[in-house]
């Protein structure tokens, strides 16, 4: 059970008592093996402030990943686990640059802390009053104000949401009408604004008729998040942006060409990020390195040279794919460990390993897919180019 804040507990936090309180605990290891025994120093120590306190301290340890400086935040754990990942909320604040912005599910205020950036004026606002509270500590530069997203409170203002999207058991939705506040009452509610609204990557897009642009962001490899933008917040019909710690940020739209062929498998195989495959960019992205498909239904692709800062597969070998030719290679090659991949086959790579009795000093990709109606089985040397 996660601790339900209260406006009483957000204030003692704020306070310096509760500054005070919280560097005690935060000292404190809180491991597993010591955990016990630190939640009872803490009781020793705070009393009945011990829950706000500890809680608060966790969440900092768990926010790491998703906010800048997170010892300074204040956080309930629902608000965290939705929260965007800092570097995803800055690349979607620089398109509000110099605008005055209307965040209209402002939570804790992770988004509005990006925003406040860039933007020349930031409101908040929220229904909930401990969210609202921990904004004000949070971003202390933003106007928060306590409002319903589907009643406008600002006018002339780019606006931002961030609905949730758990049903009332706590389970993920991929419907639209079920996220709070569903997208086509945020739609009806802001006629004629610049909106941009943070989705759940893997819902439908099709259902929404009025997005003028979906955007699918990858982060560190994995996709996470979508955000669809209308008036003139969009700049293209589809796209995908990928940010890796290291690497340059790049993007790549449905505006290019994507005259890519489908071609013999080439000295490398690429699998493209997955914000490239979710938002069905893969032929614009192949055309952009003069790569090919090798079948047209199947995002991997394949060349003789793969795109820089991506990795990929040198090609050791490929044939035709069956259980019993793959463990034959593998153990004419002394492959011990091997990484499988799998797209367009019906093949659990959980399952398959196992029987694949892997045995000897080496290692592998394995990947498997068709061409055509072929089921296919690549064996490479996975490499960051």
């Amino acid at each position: 059970m996660t601790y339900a804040f209260t406006p009483a507990d957000v204030a003692f936090l704020r306070s310096p008592a509760g500054v005070s309180a919280l560097a005690s605990v935060a000292s404190l290891p809180l491991t597993p093996a010591s955990y016990l025994a630190d939640v009872a120093t803490a009781r020793r120590l705070l009393g009945d402030r011990t829950g706000p306190v500890l809680e608060t301290v966790l969440l900092r340890r768990k926010a790491v990943s998703k906010v800048d400086d997170p010892g300074a935040w204040l956080l309930t754990d629902s608000a965290l686990q939705q929260a965007t990942p800092a570097p995803v909320a800055r690349l979607r604040a620089r398109r509000f640059a110099g605008r005055a912005v209307h965040d209209v599910t402002c939570s804790v205020g992770v988004d509005l802390a990006a925003l406040v950036a860039t933007a020349d004026r930031c409101v908040g606002s929220d229904l909930d009053p401990v969210r609202l509270a921990m904004a004000r500590h949070n971003v202390p530069g933003a106007t928060l104000v306590r409002a319903d997203a589907l009643h406008p409170v600002t006018r002339g203002t780019a606006v931002f949401a961030d609905p949730a999207r758990r049903d009332s058991t706590g389970r993920r939705t991929w419907r639209p009408a079920d996220f709070l506040p569903p997208l086509d009452g945020l739609a009806r509610a802001w006629p004629g604004a610049d909106l941009a609204v943070k989705c759940a990557p893997g819902m439908d897009f099709g259902v929404l008729p009025w997005p003028g642009e979906v955007e699918l962001v990858s982060l560190e490899g994995h996709v996470r998040e979508a955000c669809v933008w209308t008036g003139s917040l969009a700049t293209a019909g589809r796209r995908a942006t990928v940010l890796r710690s290291g690497s340059p940020e790049w993007t790549v739209t449905d505006a290019e060409p994507d005259d890519c062929p489908v071609r013999e498998p080439g000295e490398w195989l690429v699998d493209p990020e997955g914000a490239v495959v979710r938002a069905g960019l893969v032929r614009q992205y192949a055309a952009r390195h003069g790569l090919g498909q090798l079948d047209e239904r199947i995002a991997y692709l394949t060349g003789d040279e793969p795109p820089p800062g991506t990795r990929a597969f040198r090609v050791l070998e490929h044939g035709h794919y069956s259980e019993k030719a793959l463990r034959q290679t593998l153990r004419r090659r002394a492959i011990g460990r091997l990484e499988i991949l799998v797209r367009g086959l019906d093949v659990d790579p959980n399952t398959l390993r196992p029987r694949l009795k892997l045995t000897g000093p080496d290692e592998a990709t394995a990947v498997l897919t068709r061409i055509g109606r072929t089921p296919t089985a690549f064996l490479c040397r996975a490499v960051r180019s």
